[in-house]
């Protein structure tokens, strides 16, 4: 299947809903059986649409949508400040969602080098992202050069479950991985 040609920007107020719809989809596609039901039952799109505006209107996160010229906003990935205390890696890949009929297209690689590039333009040289490790996209971030680097169990709604980080120590070098995949 060709490569999509999809465009990354940093995402704006209005993008708040579809980014909630993608956000939703794609927890209740990727981690049935994973989570407890009642917890994809219970998302929201109306909650997660505020909890979207408000990322975006204050600035609080790095906000990247790819966008598809027929299919609108297809993908979302959100970054900042690594949110672990004393960890080694100043920034962190917080979210990063493809909706499942653009998957496996390179959507994913240009949305995680949108992240890299707004990291590195707030000075962080470095990133993490937690995958849970029944997560079959984990592997993803191994082929853009990201490094096993840690491994924890989450309390999380009830259960305990297994999460692996991955990380990057120089997101330059991140970017190179990209370029020579062909997604920037």
């Amino acid at each position: 299947m060709p490569e999509t040609v999809v465009q990354t920007r940093q995402a704006r107020e209005g993008d708040a809903k579809r980014i909630a719809d993608i956000y939703v989809e794609t927890w209740r596609a990727s981690y049935a059986g994973t989570v407890p039901d009642r917890v994809l039952i219970d998302m929201s799109v109306e909650r997660q649409t505020i909890y979207w505006t408000r990322a975006i209107r204050q600035g609080s996160e790095i906000v990247c949508v790819a966008e598809d010229p027929q299919a609108g906003i297809v993908a979302v990935a959100s970054g900042g400040p690594n949110r672990t205390r004393g960890g080694t890696h100043a920034g962190e890949v917080y979210t990063l969602y493809v909706q499942p009929d653009f998957q496996n297209q390179g959507v994913g690689e240009r949305l995680l080098t949108c992240v890299f590039v707004e990291l590195q333009a707030r000075q962080m040289t470095s990133a993490i992202i937690w995958v849970l490790a029944t997560n079959p996209s984990r592997f993803f971030y191994e082929a853009m050069g990201g490094k096993r680097v840690g491994e924890r169990e989450e309390a999380m709604w009830g259960t305990k479950l297994r999460e692996i980080a991955y990380g990057w120590s120089d997101l330059a070098a991140g970017l190179r991985i990209g370029r020579r995949r062909g997604t920037t």
